[in-house]
């Protein structure tokens, strides 16, 4: 019986727990993941956390302050299955695996994020060299989005995982984590809440200019347990850069066109007013371009039961 015991408590630890996986998940820890569950599939890998299926309303309202044109369209979006999503950015420590285990030829040409109308080119900067300190445990900047791209094959190929960029509705999903105010926190902001350029919001008081990255942990996690989805970095995403809202996919499915001029980035940065922190608030940049305010977060597909059963890990 005491055999029977072990040979249980064993099973359950190594097969059932994926909070403490340090290699790729099995399929059977793959599909016990629950909402909640973070795991993480090699020692250079970023943490991930398992975010639940749902509906949520994207866009904000006309009403909101700071909010524009471009994200009034409110429209109800479904995400019908659970999937994986970066806990953090990833880091300069991680990104740095991937370039030295791949020798990755990296941009060494940044600009400089002055403000949101001026972002002069920098030669001889680089994720390396962003222009400001930064450790290992910052979020890496200077990447392009084919940059973050490599990074995710690598990254895939690696682990034999489908790893991702996050699309838009992804990303305000997660965001959001059920709320609806312009913060997962509230209606109003401060630089004890997020790193920006200290510009007061909605009434705030005018706060602290930091004029550089922090490390990814800081401040609080989101209810869904989400480092910094405000400030700090923007965040490259799969979508394509639009306008407005009209024709976009209800689904959760990233926004992707034949005519692909720009890609979208979410969350704001550490140079950059509070309104473009909101949940709601959408910008967008050239691909090609790499700047010292821009990162990336990476979403993973999962294998999980439904209620109508086992999904196909390779549809989102």
């Amino acid at each position: 019986m005491r055999t029977v015991s072990a040979l249980i408590t064993f099973l359950t630890y190594f097969l059932l727990v994926p909070a403490v996986a340090q290699n790729p998940l099995s399929p059977m820890q793959e599909r016990a993941l629950k909402s909640g569950d973070s795991f993480k599939e090699c020692d250079a890998c970023p943490e991930m956390v398992v975010v639940p299926a749902g509906e949520f309303t994207m866009g904000a309202p006309n009403d909101e302050p700071g909010s524009m044109l471009w994200e009034w369209s409110q429209h109800r979006v479904m995400l019908a299955r659970p999937f994986g999503i970066g806990q953090f950015a990833v880091t300069v420590n991680q990104f740095d695996s991937f370039v030295t285990e791949t020798s990755y030829h990296f941009s060494t040409r940044c600009n400089r994020s002055q403000d949101a109308y001026s972002s002069p080119e920098r030669p001889g900067f680089s994720y390396r060299t962003a222009g400001f300190e930064q450790s290992g445990s910052h979020p890496v900047v200077c990447v392009s989005f084919d940059d973050a791209k490599a990074y995710i094959a690598w990254l895939s190929g690696k682990t034999g995982k489908s790893y991702r960029l996050p699309s838009e509705a992804e990303r305000e999903y997660v965001t959001r984590a059920g709320t609806s105010t312009p913060f997962w926190w509230s209606a109003t902001i401060s630089t004890e809440d997020a790193n920006y350029n200290g510009d007061p919001y909605n009434g705030g008081a005018k706060g602290v200019f930091r004029r550089k990255t922090l490390p990814v942990n800081s401040f609080a996690a989101n209810p869904w347990g989400l480092y910094q989805v405000h400030g700090n970095v923007f965040e490259w995403l799969d979508d394509c850069r639009h306008a407005f809202y009209g024709g976009a996919p209800t689904n959760g499915q990233p926004w992707i066109t034949p005519d692909c001029n720009g890609r979208t980035i979410r969350g704001g940065a550490w140079s950059f007013s509070p309104q473009l922190l909101r949940s709601a608030a959408r910008s967008g940049a050239d691909p090609a371009v790499c700047v010292d305010a821009i990162g990336f977060r990476v979403a993973r597909t999962l294998m999980v039961r439904t209620v109508s059963g086992l999904l196909d890990p390779d549809q989102r």
